[in-house]
């Protein structure tokens, strides 16, 4: 084995840090835009126009047109149909009618007030909608100030004198003793020293105890209907004679 031959004073040696050459990535070719095409154009370069190739147009179907089989009509022209004036019998159009006022609707003999000269008239007319929610107040609602006494408004008022009560406090009707008169003593009754006369007192009136049910009356009873003590005619009545669960018998004659 030769001894590999080297160049300068490089060595080949492991690298002190990571370095882009030791990841495996797409290189620097989608970092900057490129420079031909139309799409993503780099902005910093001019761009020259670009043309597009259109593909064929698509096959029409046989039957989409009727092609020239139907024959045109020669009066109709580019400009539109070539007729002479042609008229149709068209009906009554419907007009508005117009309400007017006929001689009967006017009166002249009402119009003097306004063509001659007449004196004001004045008529009553009802109240309106709006008197009734008016809120200024009305004449009864205004309290002319007083003229006399010591509360007289933009007038000069004589002193006025007030005459007080009476005291009870120091008068002659002040009981300074505090003794009863005659009118706080009760009246004994004369019954409690003397003799007591008889009293009598009006009581209800007493109901003696008995039995308060309705009893039967003499029109209540029927005694033509007893038959419990009397003879009684033979009654008759109407039953079957056999059971109605049994079954009857019957015989075939031949």
């Amino acid at each position: 084995m030769a001894e590999e031959v080297w160049v300068g004073t490089w060595r080949p040696h492991r690298p002190r840090g990571p370095i882009m050459a030791l990841y495996s990535s797409p290189g620097p070719k989608y970092l900057i835009p490129p420079t031909t095409g139309f799409v993503k154009h780099t902005p910093t370069k001019l761009r020259a126009p670009a043309y597009s190739f259109r593909g064929a147009p698509m096959l029409l179907a046989e039957n989409c047109s009727p092609g020239p089989r139907y024959s045109v009509n020669p009066k109709i022209l580019r400009t539109g149909r070539d007729l002479g004036p042609a008229y149709s019998i068209l009906g009554r159009c419907r007009t508005k009618t117009i309400m007017t006022p006929g001689p009967g609707d006017y009166f002249p003999e009402k119009s003097t007030k306004y063509v001659f000269d007449s004196a004001p008239s004045h008529s009553i007319s009802a109240r309106t909608k709006t008197f009734r929610v008016d809120s200024t107040p009305g004449p009864a609602a205004y309290m002319l100030p007083v003229v006399m006494g010591p509360h007289t408004v933009g007038k000069a008022s004589q002193p006025s004198f007030s005459i007080k009560g009476r005291s009870k406090l120091g008068s002659f009707s002040d009981d300074l003793h505090k003794t009863p008169g005659p009118a706080a003593y009760r009246q004994t009754d004369v019954q409690v020293t003397k003799f007591k006369a008889p009293r009598y007192t009006m009581a209800a009136r007493v109901e003696p105890p008995g039995d308060k049910t309705l009893k039967p009356g003499p029109g209540a009873h029927s005694p033509e209907k007893v038959t419990v003590t009397k003879p009684c005619a033979p009654v008759v009545t109407f039953g079957i004679k056999h059971s109605d669960y049994m079954t009857p018998l019957v015989v075939d004659v031949e």
